[in-house]
């Protein structure tokens, strides 16, 4: 059963940072489709950082700058680096995964594997 685990998260001041980390199991980081999303209560999920099964690396204009996204090959983890973090960053953040299509298959829209999400809270 894929699993993805996301950490990492919790309270900062603005201008302050975090990294999140996403752990996945009985899934490859490499050579797929993922993504790091957010999503704020009575609000629609936001597209944060996604990465492809190429390698490229897409980012929100509201993040770009400050958010990193990067995969650590030896742990199999999807990894957010969050720098000068500001309020309007405060959100549930989730991983999430596509079925490993291959490299002949351009990533879609819809993710199917989610993790549970781990909440960020940025105070001015």
């Amino acid at each position: 059963v894929v699993q993805l685990v996301e950490s990492g998260g919790g309270s900062v001041q603005a201008g302050g940072s975090l990294r999140l980390s996403c752990a996945a199991s009985e899934y490859t980081v490499n050579s797929n489709c993922m993504g790091w999303f957010r999503q704020v209560p009575g609000m629609e999920r936001e597209k944060v950082a996604t990465i492809d099964n190429h390698g490229t690396i897409t980012y929100a204009d509201s993040v770009k700058g400050r958010f990193t996204l990067s995969l650590d090959y030896f742990k199999n983890t999807l990894e957010l680096q969050m720098d000068n973090l500001k309020p309007e960053d405060t959100a549930v953040y989730s991983c999430a995964g596509q079925y490993p299509w291959g490299l002949g298959v351009s990533c879609y829209h819809t993710y199917n594997y989610w993790g549970q999400g781990t909440q960020v809270t940025v105070s001015s």
